[in-house]
């Protein structure tokens, strides 16, 4: 998703308070990076770590320190920091900026925007969205739906089932995030946010139905618009030659956008109920969460048992009374 300075200002809500003080200067260029930094140590004359492509802050900090230069020391420092090609400023707590600044950024066509909002609450607002920007996306065929607080990534082949069995588990009470197309965004390193395409955003296909609108159906609490994946539900045709995984102690993984994440293949045949299945799924990933392992104390179990059995057997062959 490009961003562009324009974009910042025309948020909803109008979150980060931007008054521009160059004009429509660069206002159309996409942003490009999302790292948001002070340049105070590059103000200074150190800018041998200088990154110009972040996006630069300018606190009360640096802008007391331009004020404190006699003046033809402040526009020697402005223009090595503008002989940079900086991608833009902004300047917090509504200060006065320098008119040296002002005509070097005019000049090197820099926009510079100011904000009322304290230094600290600005980089709080403005980290969110730059990042949601810049955050890796990718798209999958699928279903997705929120069971008990678990995100479940339905997948399988087109027609196995995956909007059917959804469209259960919405009747059952829990609640539909997408279906068909389901967009995927990483935020920070381990954590994936899935939600539907605007366009068809709540609305499911059912092969001889056709669209169903889910939230005129079932109510506005039937679905939501994003949910963390926490669980991949793989729905295969049911195979009698392929050994499935009887215990649970052989976990199945997968990746998506470098996060791994588990996954339980549900093989498929005619009475099957999915929907319980799917379900059960979520609230083993609960208990598992809490730190409850039903198969894994079942296999302690049954080794202790084994080992108490085999020590009996050993204490009567050495028993010669």
């Amino acid at each position: 998703m490009t961003l562009c300075f324009r974009d910042l200002l025309e948020r909803p809500g109008d979150p980060l308070q931007l008054e521009v003080l160059t004009g429509d200067l660069g206002l159309d260029q996409p942003i490009p990076d999302d790292e948001v930094a002070s340049p105070g140590l590059a103000l200074a004359g150190f800018a041998s770590r200088f990154s110009p492509r972040r996006l630069h802050v300018l606190g009360e900090t640096e802008i007391t320190y331009l004020d404190s230069l006699d003046p033809d020391e402040r526009l020697t420092r402005l223009e090595a920091f503008f002989a940079f090609d900086l991608s833009c400023l902004f300047v917090t707590k509504a200060q006065t900026v320098p008119d040296e600044l002002i005509a070097l950024a005019k000049e090197r066509h820099v926009p510079v925007f100011r904000t009322a909002l304290k230094t600290a609450e600005f980089y709080r607002r403005i980290k969110p969205i730059v990042e949601e920007a810049f955050a890796p996306r990718t798209t999958v065929h699928g279903s997705m739906a929120d069971v008990y607080g678990v995100g479940l990534l339905f997948m399988g082949t087109s027609g196995i089932g995956k909007s059917e069995c959804v469209l259960d588990l919405v009747e059952r009470g829990h609640r539909l995030v997408a279906d068909d197309v389901v967009m995927i965004t990483r935020r920070g390193n381990d954590i994936l946010i899935a939600q539907g395409h605007e366009l068809a955003r709540h609305h499911m296909e059912i092969r001889g139905i056709g669209l169903v609108d889910i939230p005129t159906l079932f109510g506005v609490r039937a679905v939501r618009q994003q949910k963390r994946i926490e669980v991949v539900v793989q729905l295969e045709p049911w195979d009698t030659a392929r050994e499935m995984d009887r215990t649970g102690l052989s976990r199945e993984e997968t990746t998506i956008l470098d996060v791994t994440l588990p996954k339980v293949i549900v093989p498929l045949n005619p009475g099957k109920n999915l929907t319980v299945l799917s379900e059960v799924v979520a609230m083993m990933h609960l208990l598992r969460f809490s730190g409850v392992d039903v198969a894994a104390a079942f296999n302690e179990r049954l080794i202790r048992r084994l080992q108490d059995k085999r020590g009996i057997q050993e204490y009567l062959q050495e028993d010669y009374e």
